[in-house]
Order: C-alpha cells, then sequence, then structure tokens
C-alpha cells in the first residue's frame, strides 16, 4: 500500500520502520519538513516528504501529532482524501489546551473526524512507544500485546486491524468511534501492554462516569513529559 504518515516522533518513526519492512511504500513527514528527516528516513526505509505528500497518500495516512497540531494538517486535501485515515493520537488538555466539544463529551477522534471533514480509524494509541517499538511478537505468541481499533467502517477497521496484526501485534474491534473513549488516557486499556483477552475486559470495565476524572488523572500524570 501507499502509506503516509504524518509526524515523526516516537510512534510515527516506528510505524514507518515497520511499514516499510513489510513492503509499504511510506511517506514521512513532520510540520518542519523533509529536509529534517534525513536520519529518520534512512533508519527507516521511508520516503521524507512534505506533510501535503504524507497526507495524499493513495491508500492510508495516519496521524501520529498533538491533538493541538490537527487544525494545521492539510484539510483541504485531508478532506477530499479516499484513503482510510487513522488517528493515532491522544488528547491532554495540559498539552492541547481545552477543547470544548470534547470536555462536553466528544471523543477526541470524532472532533479530529470534524477538523478534517474526513472519517476516522482510531488505533496505535493504546500503546506507549517503547513497547511499541519493541514487543512485537509472533503470532500465537500468548503474551502478545492487543491493540484496540474503534471506528464506524467495519471494511476500514478490518484493514487497519491486517496491518497491526502483519507488524507484530494482536487486533481487536474496539466498537464504533464513540466508543473509543474507552482506549484513551487514564482508561483501564490506555498502556497497559495487555494481550487480547485481557485487552477485551478492560474495554468493558471502562466507566463513562469517571471517564472525565480518569482523563483529569492521566493528564496531570503526563504533564511533566508534554
Amino acid at each position: 500500500m501507499e502509506i503516509g504518515i504524518i509526524g515523526s516522533g516516537n510512534i510515527g518513526s516506528v510505524l514507518a520502520g515497520y511499514l516499510t519492512k513489510s513492503g509499504h511504500q511510506v511517506y514521512l513527514s513532520n510540520s518542519r519538513g523533509p529536509s529534517t528527516l534525513g536520519e529518520i528516513a534512512a533508519k527507516t526505509g521511508a520516503t521524507a516528504a512534505t506533510t501535503e505528500q504524507a497526507a495524499s497518500a493513495r491508500d492510508l495516512v495516519i496521524l501520529a501529532i498533538p491533538q493541538k497540531a490537527v487544525v494545521n494538517l492539510p484539510i483541504d486535501i485531508l478532506s477530499a482524501s479516499k484513503a482510510i485515515v487513522v488517528d493515532a493520537g491522544n488528547y491532554y488538555p495540559s498539552r492541547d489546551g481545552e477543547i470544548s466539544e470534547i470536555a462536553n463529551g466528544m471523543t477526541d477522534s470524532e472532533w479530529v473526524a470534524n477538523v478534517i471533514a474526513h472519517p476516522i480509524i482510531k488505533a496505535f494509541n493504546n500503546i506507549v512507544a517503547p513497547s511499541l517499538a519493541s514487543k512485537a511478537a509472533p503470532s500465537g505468541n500468548p503474551y502478545r500485546i492487543a491493540l484496540s481499533v474503534a471506528g464506524d467502517d467495519k471494511a476500514q477497521k478490518k484493514l487497519v486491524m491486517k496491518l497491526i496484526e502483519e507488524i507484530g501485534f494482536d487486533a481487536i474491534d474496539g466498537g464504533i468511534l464513540s466508543e473509543s473513549w474507552r482506549q484513551q488516557p487514564g482508561e483501564p486499556s490506555y498502556c497497559q501492554d495487555l494481550n487480547k483477552d485481557n485487552l477485551e475486559i478492560a474495554l468493558q470495565q471502562a466507566d463513562v462516569s469517571k471517564r472525565a476524572e480518569n482523563l483529569a488523572s492521566a493528564d496531570e500524570l503526563a504533564r511533566p513529559y508534554l
């Protein structure tokens, strides 16, 4: 597939390496321009690109950026794209500022979908970068880490889940996009390196009445690192 990744931080760079190794054509971009991506491109095998080039990828576009950067994306390109768009980010108010729609109950990826005027699949957000980089495992390993994939289009979810399996992790269907809060900061499934069975349990354990409280706690814990 032709895949664009917007964001060259820890998650974006690791995914670029995995996906290139799997045989996909990957265009990696950041806000500073392709001239700053030489080292990462050489390491991962991805092609250094502009954000516009990555957003124009034919099959899949992965957004691996802070929530506050979403408004600076090439929205005209993304809104017209026929590619699957995956949001791998997480909303942290102390970093991203208060977003009223999310504070009032919208999931962060629903907000992203509204901003870019394109459907979103939520994936790659419930694992920390070091685990993503080092804990891929063969299929059938009982300790293989599972990732949750949420979204409203079943065919698109299935394709993203296949990619996750391909790079060395299990994948489970996390439900529709409005349920993606279950895999977000502060919830039982978030960054716990769970196998498939335990991730299923953790998603169901999430309590919507504690959603705001859990996000606030996660935000406070993450504040020194953001």
